[in-house]
């Protein structure tokens, strides 16, 4: 390849990583806000899927892609506020309930979504970044989905807020020591639903990315495994959400590097580029899952057998 084909490769990387990283993005801040509050939520993959067709019914009917943004942020929060009650109860398992919310999120999507698979939504604008360049690919790569900016704004205010505030302070405790908590007088239980709520309707909004932005169209097929791939992703970002924008970019361009390749004209080998992700899923599980020693950074609750 030529030094302009390699600059366009890049650019087309570049692009890519931030279309196909965004709803990574979102999905891995709201896990991280619920795991750091000791909560983990194996359903997001439900969360996501069943938000993504929820926002593109809202904008399919309302002929507005932000009030399907909406839609789809609360329809995320209903079904994390479902896992946070239920792992509320005595002796209830949070991966259990986690892979049945799972499971039931794909199916309520897939059942009323069915009407929604040939229709054509409104769908969230782009900002055009690169208008002071001439080229095309770098104004291709620089048209960006307008969520992307409120997701990076929410991970610096979410770093922000669990380092200097009472409501961070609050979370953070209640996912290291529980004890510690409700000597203190707060409710666990009612920071931990309060965080996996408001955890799924981050989520949410990576569901309305998908259907409304990228690929910008609802089937049964959208998500991916891309609600797993982001719990791998939260324990590679060593639940910071500095970290999480960082390795949702990572992802985000890992998954790019296919189509990037086919739009230089190389496409051999553009299914075994497509699979990146999932290595790259296992190779962090493999690298970071060691029994014999503690996850740096995880919340102390995490670890406790419920």
């Amino acid at each position: 390849m030529t030094t302009s084909d390699w600059m366009d490769l890049l650019l087309a990387i570049l692009g890519g990583a931030i279309r196909v990283g965004t709803p990574f993005l979102f999905v891995s801040l709201g896990e991280c806000l619920t795991e750091k509050s000791g909560r983990i939520n194996l359903g997001l993959e439900g969360v996501l899927v069943f938000s993504a067709m929820a926002g593109f019914g809202g904008a399919y009917l309302s002929s507005s892609a932000w009030v399907g943004v909406l839609v789809a942020g609360a329809c995320g929060a209903l079904l994390a506020l479902l896992h946070g009650l239920l792992c509320s109860l005595p002796r209830v398992s949070d991966i259990a309930t986690g892979i049945a919310l799972m499971l039931l999120g794909s199916g309520l999507a897939f059942y009323f979504g069915k009407p929604l698979i040939q229709p054509q939504a409104p769908q969230i604008p782009s900002l055009v970044l690169g208008a002071w360049s001439s080229s095309p690919q770098v104004q291709s790569a620089l048209s960006i989905n307008a969520l992307f900016p409120l997701g990076v704004l929410l991970a610096g205010l979410m770093a922000w807020g669990f380092g200097n505030t009472r409501w961070g302070l609050v979370v953070r405790m209640a996912g290291d020591s529980s004890d510690a908590a409700r000597a203190l007088g707060y409710s666990v239980n009612g920071v931990r639903i309060a965080a996996t709520t408001a955890g799924g309707f981050i989520a949410g909004l990576g569901g309305a990315s998908l259907s409304l932005y990228y690929p910008g169209s609802w089937n049964e097929g959208l998500s991916s495994g891309q609600g797993l791939i982001a719990v791998a992703l939260v324990i590679f970002a060593r639940w910071s959400p500095w970290r999480c924008l960082g390795a949702a970019l990572l992802f985000g361009g890992a998954g790019a590097i296919g189509p990037a390749l086919q739009s230089i004209g190389v496409s051999g080998g553009y299914y075994l580029f497509n699979a990146v992700p999932y290595a790259l899923t296992l190779a962090i599980l493999i690298a970071t899952c060691s029994p014999s020693r503690a996850v740096k950074g995880a919340p102390m609750e995490l670890n406790v057998s419920r």
